[in-house]
Formats: C-alpha cells, sequence, structure tokens
C-alpha cells in the first residue's frame, strides 16, 4: 500500500506532462494552421497587388499612348488648319485677281453660296450701252506706249467706276471702246434699266467735262478727250459663250450691233440712242432732235434720237419702287458718298 502511494504522484505528473504535451501539439496544429492561412492569406494579396500594379501600369501607358496620340491629333489639326488658311488665302487672292477679269455683278454670281445661280445662255431685254473716244487713232500717234497705257486705264477706270455706280454691267474693253449692259444678271425692270443707262451716260459726260484739264496735265494732250456714245434696247441673247477650256460672259443680238453702229455715227460729245430706247426714256429726259440714219449692216433706215447735253425731265429728283420699296433720291445733289451710305442701308437689311 506504501509503495502504491508513492507511484500515484509519479503517475499524476506524467498525466500532467502528457496532457501539457498534447495541448502543446494542439497549438503548434493550430498555429501551423493559422500561418498556413496567413500565408495563403498574404499569397492572394500578393497576386492582387500585382494584378492591381499590373493594371495601373497597363493605364499608365494607356495613358501616355492616349497623350501621345492626342498630342498628335492636335498637331495634325493646328497644320490643317494653317493648310486650310493657306488655301482660304490663294481662293481669296484668285477671286480677287479674277474679279478683276469679271463685272462684279457676274464674280458675285460665281462667288455666290446662293443655290441655283445659273449663268447659263438665254433670252433678255437689255439696254446696251456703247462708247469710244474720238479720233483716238491720232492720240496713239502722239504719245509713248507706255503714257498711251496710263491714258487708256485712267480713262476707263473714270467711266466704269460710273458704269458700276449705276448698276450697269461692264461687258469688256474693246481698246479705247467700253460696252456695257443694263438687265442683267439683275434688272430693275425694262424702263429702269434704260434709264439707268442714260443716267449713266450723262454722268459720264458730266465727268469727262470735269477732266478737260488733265489730259493735258497728266499725259501732255493738246486737246481734252472727247467721247461718243450710243444707246439701243432690244431682246439679246446673254449668258456664256466660248469653248471648253474658256468661256466669256457676253450678249449677243441685233441690239448689241445696233448700240455700236449709233455710237459710231454719234457726234462727239453726244448721245445717240435707238428708238425703242427713246420710247422707254422720253418722259424721263429732253432730246434735241430726231433722224434717220443708214448704218452699215442694217438693211432699213434706223430712227434715232439726240439727248439734249445733260438734261432730264426729272432734274431734282428719280424714284426707284418695286413690290416693297421705295426710294426717292435727290440726283441733283446725289454724291458718291450717298452712295456708299445707301450701300451700307441696303446690306444691313439684306
Amino acid at each position: 500500500m506504501g509503495q502504491g502511494n508513492n507511484q500515484d504522484p509519479i503517475l499524476k505528473k506524467l498525466l500532467q506532462e502528457n496532457s501539457k504535451l498534447k495541448l502543446e501539439a494542439r497549438l503548434r496544429k493550430s498555429l501551423s494552421l493559422q500561418l498556413e492561412k496567413q500565408r495563403h492569406s498574404i499569397a492572394v494579396a500578393k497576386k492582387k497587388l500585382r494584378q492591381e500594379v499590373s493594371k495601373l501600369q497597363l493605364e499608365a501607358r494607356l495613358r501616355k499612348s492616349l497623350s501621345s496620340q492626342l498630342e498628335k491629333q492636335r498637331k495634325l489639326i493646328v497644320e490643317a488648319k494653317a493648310i486650310a488658311q493657306h488655301k482660304s488665302d490663294e481662293l481669296h487672292l484668285i477671286s480677287t485677281q479674277l474679279a478683276k477679269y469679271l463685272s462684279p455683278q457676274i464674280h458675285e454670281k460665281i462667288f455666290s453660296e446662293q443655290k441655283g445661280i445659273s449663268l447659263k445662255s438665254g433670252r433678255k431685254k437689255l439696254t446696251i450701252f456703247f462708247s469710244d473716244i474720238v479720233s483716238f487713232t491720232n492720240i496713239t500717234e502722239q504719245l509713248e506706249p507706255e503714257e498711251l497705257t496710263a491714258l487708256l486705264n485712267y480713262y476707263l477706270n473714270e467711266m466704269s467706276e460710273l458704269a458700276l455706280e449705276y448698276g450697269g454691267t461692264i461687258d469688256k474693253f474693246i481698246g479705247d471702246a467700253l460696252m456695257i449692259f443694263f438687265g442683267d444678271p439683275d434688272s430693275n425692270g425694262f424702263k429702269k434699266d434704260a434709264e439707268n443707262c442714260v443716267y449713266m451716260a450723262i454722268a459720264m459726260q458730266q465727268r469727262m467735262s470735269e477732266l478737260a484739264n488733265e489730259w493735258g496735265i497728266r499725259f501732255g494732250l493738246k486737246k481734252p478727250l472727247q467721247i461718243r456714245m450710243g444707246i439701243s434696247t432690244g431682246f439679246c441673247t446673254v449668258g456664256n459663250f466660248g469653248s471648253n477650256q474658256r468661256l466669256d460672259y457676253t450678249t449677243i443680238g441685233a441690239p448689241v450691233n445696233l448700240a455700236a453702229r449709233v455710237q459710231g455715227a454719234a457726234y462727239p460729245n453726244s448721245i445717240f440712242i435707238s428708238e425703242e430706247t427713246y420710247l422707254l426714256v422720253q418722259d424721263t429726259f429732253s432730246f434735241s432732235e430726231s433722224f434717220q440714219l443708214r448704218l452699215k449692216g442694217i438693211t432699213h433706215p434706223v430712227v434715232c434720237y439726240a439727248l439734249s447735253s445733260g438734261s432730264d425731265k426729272e432734274n431734282e429728283s428719280t424714284e426707284f419702287m418695286g413690290k416693297r420699296y421705295k426710294l426717292k433720291i435727290d440726283k441733283k445733289n446725289f454724291s458718291k458718298k450717298d452712295h456708299a451710305e445707301l450701300k451700307q442701308v441696303i446690306k444691313k437689311i439684306t
């Protein structure tokens, strides 16, 4: 009994140690499991981190590429704008240069943004104007080519400004001769077109009178330039004529030939008009005489009328009337400045 009691503490201690070992084993196993879970979590976290880093790197590369592409596009846009501006400047220069070879009305129609504009040939009733310088051949013999060119350009410029002021379409310059027509591409009606043509002719006479001293001062001419003018009205064919390579916008027909012949028969510093033009403007202007002419190329006698020097029956004012407007002008005092102001007013309301 005594020996059994002595072994009980040892057994008890052994049992305690065994319990400790089992507990330690469980703790180690639990710790191992925890460590394994942590390693797995860390591995998963690392994998996710690598994925996020890869995404960020890819995003950075995409941003860099996009930035590079945007910069290239910006440069291309800048270059394209520069090229477009250059082309626009070239087109403007070409348009400006071309304007010198076309009547402004025709130039405007060609370069207009309006749709449906057509410059095809067609029949219209026009008033045709011709003028030339009296004894121009003799003048050419008196002047050097450079002086003659300067003289002719100065004269044609002065006359052209008046033609445009009164709404005429300048058809062409034929040496010293000038051909203008009224009624195309825009018309104010047969009567008003004819009246504007005659007003223009009178203004040209007056301008030549104002320039009487200029020819001697500027060009050394012993006598002032004198011009003669002819006007006729009638149906003409007007539009594009020419070849596939070159077109000329002009008018042809019997009234054109008649105006040229009437002008050739006119006296120096006079205005001769055909009978049809006379019928349109007789209540507006005064005429000194009527007569019959035998003109080259025309089989029958032609009745013509000579306009009284610078006179008209509405010397103080004239009215222009349309469907939606009425315009009254004091012709006696109407200046170029007034004309410019009127153009601005019309521009504002159109």
